[in-house]
């Protein structure tokens, strides 16, 4: 008898994959890992493809859409970037890979959400608003500096200021602008130049520079100090293209320091030319006011009179207009006697008289039945006439002669024989009535028909 030895559990291969990956699923936590992008493919479905390496080893990664866009950055072939991922594998081709969670660029990638972070701190408390931007004095008494004494953007601004403004006094207010505590260094100048108040308008500079050598304006401190300033600031940090939290909070941003400097400096040129326009113009004012005030001064003095002779002139006047007065009331007088003379005539001209007023009223009287029976006569006479002329026109009184008329069977008169028609039926009106006939003209057929 023989034995037969058993035969081990054979598994596939899909199978093994899948417990290879649920191993390393389940084995290595997610893990922030730096290295260099190479074999870059951005799928039409929006994924990257690639492969994250180093000088002696590399593994394949995969960040989808959504993630991807999340992250904001855009990737490039030997791109140096930190990414969080799960370490697990494609089971499909057996592929050991990692699956992107997060993605930042290397070093600076750091820095930059530090920047976004605060940025966006800030600005949802308002630090950013315009409304809280005050504006830059035109012509400040004295411009305050806070910077390092030896960078080279002190000197810029001061050899701006010297040439813009020479009159107007600049103050340092020194501190280091990089470096390990420069941050909280920039505050306190900020701090002191506010206590002191002896300046209009503050600048806060450096020159250009990486993000690193900039990061002290980036801090949280120095934007607070700057929030906090009773004195208006312009920021003039870095380059043109430089931007820093202080850019933010700051009342004015400069594209550099020299810039600052000219935003806060009246042009010397510029003043002068106001000046002299100033100058022409309040000379031409005076003259004009000079001319105006001669001519008045002439007009008044001609009308200037002595006093007693002014007094003399309205005695007279006085006088003539007391007489003109007295005038007046005589020829006022004289009038209103007339007047009522002519009054007491005419009222005695209308006073009735009884007598005469009887004989008007008969002869009124006499008259008007006179004139009564006149028209009574010549209505009666016309109206006789209208009677005789209506007798004599009245249809009836014709037909009461043994006349006839024709009637058609529209209600109207006929007029002559051709207005009727062979066998129309017409009805006949007489006096005392009326009947019907059938037309039967003599060169027609004869009809005789029953009425």
């Amino acid at each position: 008898m023989f034995l037969t030895p058993t035969q081990p559990d054979v598994i596939s291969v899909s199978t093994l994959n899948r417990m290879a990956r649920d191993l390393l699923e389940a084995g290595l936590p997610a893990v922030w890992i730096g290295g260099e992008i190479s074999n870059l493919t951005l799928a039409a479905s929006g994924h990257a493809y690639f492969s994250l390496k180093d000088s002696s080893a590399q593994i394949r990664c995969v960040m989808f859409r959504q993630r991807l866009a999340a992250v904001g950055l855009r990737l490039a072939e030997g791109m140096q970037v930190e990414l969080k991922g799960t370490v697990t594998l494609y089971e499909a081709r057996g592929d050991y890979q990692i699956n992107v969670a997060s993605l930042r660029a290397a070093g600076l990638g750091r820095l930059f959400e530090a920047f976004e972070r605060l940025k966006a701190r800030l600005a949802a408390e308002g630090l950013f608003d315009e409304a809280k931007k005050r504006p830059i004095p035109a012509h400040p008494r004295a411009i305050g500096i806070v910077t390092s004494p030896a960078a080279a953007a002190l000197r810029d601004v001061v050899s701006t200021l010297k040439r813009r403004a020479p009159a107007i006094p600049v103050i340092l207010y020194p501190t280091p602008v990089q470096g390990e505590g420069a941050a909280d260094k920039i505050a306190c100048a900020i701090r002191i130049a506010g206590q002191r108040a002896e300046v209009d308008v503050l600048i806060v500079c450096r020159g250009g520079g990486s993000i690193e050598d900039l990061w002290a304006f980036n801090e949280e401190v120095v934007a607070r100090a700057v929030a906090d300033s009773p004195i208006p600031v312009v920021s003039g940090v870095g380059h043109e293209t430089d931007f820093t939290i202080c850019d933010f909070v700051a009342d004015l941003r400069a594209p550099t320091p020299t810039g600052a400097a000219e935003r806060v400096s009246p042009s010397r040129e510029q003043m002068m030319s106001q000046v002299d326009l100033a100058r022409r113009r309040l000379e031409r004012a005076l003259s004009r006011l000079m001319t105006d005030k001669t001519q008045q001064l002439d007009y008044l003095s001609r009308r200037l009179v002595h006093p007693g002779q002014k007094l003399a002139l309205q005695a007279e006047r006085l006088a003539a207009t007391r007489r003109r007065l007295a005038l007046l009331a005589e020829a006022r007088l004289a009038g209103a006697r007339r007047s009522l003379s002519v009054a007491e005539a005419r009222l005695v001209r209308q006073r009735p008289r009884p007598s005469d007023t009887g004989r008007v009223l008969d002869a009124l009287g006499h008259s008007l039945r006179r004139a009564m029976l006149e028209r009574l006569n010549r209505r009666r006479l016309a109206l006789a006439q209208y009677e005789a002329t209506l007798v004599a026109l009245n249809p009836e009184a014709v037909l009461s002669r043994g006349y006839a008329i024709v009637e058609k069977a529209d209600g109207s008169a006929a007029k002559s024989p051709g207005e009727l028609r062979q066998g129309e039926r017409v009805t006949l009106r007489l006096a005392e009535g009326q009947t019907q006939a059938l037309i039967d003209h003599p060169d027609g057929a004869q009809q005789t028909l029953p009425f």
